[in-house]
């Protein structure tokens, strides 16, 4: 049981999950590449427009294909946030890169491509941009730059899955692109992810690498009469039930978006008065670009603050976390030679941001509760009791 009455992730059943689960078991078909993963690529090609995508069993995963794919070796130099999970660093040190960390932008919390001329050096392989709390990079200016230079795009986009850059979904403007569905993402199915390929070029290989290095995809196009095994891979594909699964989530894909807009405006409109009033910053909202939703955090004005405030919704049941711990300032990265104050926006970030409750099924008494405990450490009861905010309505405090 989960100690807190409003936890910071629940995952949900939004439609068919379990009898699709069924399904597969009574087809004779819960390994990899079944039916319902076929029809998840399906639908995710169709719907982002990309040329191919394979289904895998984590993002993680998916980000060590698209290091496989680019043929990263030895000494071969990967850029990237510090700002950022493990995996994304791992997919690319299992191949024996250099990692050439740089900063984020204050108000995005994405790599700075104001940084990355200088960060670049005669073995720069690739960029990896990570896509933010669903907030797309600066992807023309990244594209540019890597074209110039001759460089691979491996977007991560772990958090990013439907937003979009102008009008491209992420995930389909880079060379490669790495989804999540994990079960803290939008769109859930335990662990999973896949890999959107988005150039002719990487399709075969990527197929022969998610078959473990064999060429059993051609085997089943009838293209070869037998399969061997031809080039190094792993076994990225997942189960058909997990698969399953996340098909029927995927069928919902525009339901969970709008309710997860909902829960973000919510949110947004009910403490913008304590940005308005300095308390607080609260995440940036871009009219041109559509984004996912995936999260909500504020940054508060210090580390002291932020631990004392995660300790009052503790105290009343309710769960915020703070994110990523730099990269740069972790054993591996100290190791690598990187040391406090070469990233100083990512050190500030990591020690200020605080993440609140967001899943599909967080109720609007549960949203109150959250910001009014928010209103009530920082001592703005009385204001907030003047002010109508929320969409007309009040939280009583």
């Amino acid at each position: 049981m989960n100690p807190y009455r409003i936890p910071f992730n629940k995952p949900f059943i939004i439609g068919r999950e379990l009898d699709y689960i069924r399904e597969a078991i009574l087809r004779g078909h819960i390994a990899g590449n079944g039916e319902f993963t076929r029809k998840c690529q399906s639908l995710l090609e169709e719907k982002f427009d990309c040329k191919k995508v394979l289904l895998t069993t984590s993002g993680t995963a998916a980000l060590e294909m698209a290091a496989l794919l680019c043929d990263v070796q030895q000494g071969d130099e990967v850029i990237l946030p510090s700002f950022t999970f493990v995996s994304t660093a791992n997919a690319f040190c299992l191949r024996g890169a250099k990692l050439k960390f740089v900063d984020i932008n204050p108000h995005t919390l994405n790599i700075d491509e104001k940084q990355l001329q200088a960060a670049m050096g005669a073995s720069t392989k690739i960029i990896v941009p990570v896509h933010y709390a669903g907030v797309s990079c600066e992807m023309n200016t990244i594209v540019e730059i890597a074209k110039k230079q001759g460089l691979y795009v491996v977007e991560d986009v772990a958090q990013g899955v439907s937003s979009k850059y102008e009008d491209k979904f992420l995930g389909t403007i880079g060379d490669l692109g790495a989804f999540s569905f994990h079960e803290t993402k939008n769109f859930i199915c335990g662990e999973g992810g896949a890999l959107c390929i988005n150039k002719e070029q990487f399709i075969e290989r990527a197929e022969i690498i998610w078959e473990k290095g064999t060429n059993r995809s051609q085997f089943f196009k009838g293209t070869v009469d037998k399969y061997t095994w031809v080039d190094i891979g792993s076994s990225f594909l997942p189960a058909d039930i997990v698969a399953a699964f996340l098909y029927a989530q995927l069928e919902h894909m525009d339901e969970i978006n709008k309710k997860r807009k909902q829960i973000f405006d919510y949110y947004y409109d009910s403490l913008f008065l304590l940005a308005q009033k300095g308390c607080i910053t609260l995440p940036m909202c871009s009219q041109d670009r559509v984004n996912n939703n995936h999260m909500f955090y504020l940054i508060l004005k210090s580390e002291k603050m932020r631990t004392s405030l995660i300790e009052h919704l503790k105290m009343k049941g309710i769960m915020a976390v703070f994110h990523y711990m730099p990269l740069h300032l972790s054993k591996v990265g100290v190791a690598m030679g990187y040391g406090k104050g070469d990233f100083p926006v990512t050190e500030m970030i990591s020690k200020t941001i605080l993440r609140l409750p967001f899943y599909y099924e967080l109720s609007l008494e549960e949203q109150k509760s959250v910001i009014q405990e928010i209103y009530t450490f920082l001592g703005c009861k009385d204001i907030f009791k003047a002010t109508n905010v929320i969409h007309d309505e009040r939280i009583k405090v």
